[in-house]
């Protein structure tokens, strides 16, 4: 409705990107969520060394999860830029721009080739000259879409 009268509607855009068999399962959020704040806790646990980069590959989206992982932790997410976030005030508290934290969710154009080499997409690659432990989780549904029942 549209000031009290019927709106005309012209086109009407359905997506069914997951409306297919193979995806049989897809976990809810909050399993997911469990699932990385598990693994999250125990990598970081180990050493100030033990880093994890959350490779997301679109620039929104992944606010839960950040705000998740902060508050569960108590680690902020360090993302490239903060003036993305600067309409989104709930999660401010939660992400930063100082490299010296141990979740990342940075980007670079070249993502693959900065953690072959054992290094952050932000460059970053030791923290008090030892060298940094990296794992790589990559938040996607589609996943799942690849993966027998």
């Amino acid at each position: 409705h549209f000031s009290f009268r019927v709106k005309d509607i012209q086109s009407v855009y359905l997506d069914t990107t997951f409306c297919d068999p193979k995806f049989y399962h897809i976990p809810s959020r909050e399993e997911c969520l469990n699932g990385i704040l598990e693994l999250v806790r125990s990598w970081t646990s180990l050493t100030r060394n033990h880093v994890v980069w959350l490779n997301c590959k679109a620039a929104y989206g992944y606010e839960y999860l950040f705000i998740n992982l902060s508050e569960e932790l108590g680690i902020k997410v360090h993302v490239n830029k903060l003036d993305m976030f600067r309409n989104m005030p709930e999660i401010l508290c939660h992400v930063t721009t100082d490299r010296c934290t141990q979740i990342h969710a940075c980007r670079h154009p070249r993502d693959d080739d900065y953690i072959r080499g054992n290094r952050l997409p932000c460059g970053m690659t030791c923290q008090n000259g030892a060298p940094l432990h990296i794992i790589s989780i990559k938040p996607s549904t589609m996943w799942f879409g690849e993966r027998i029942k």
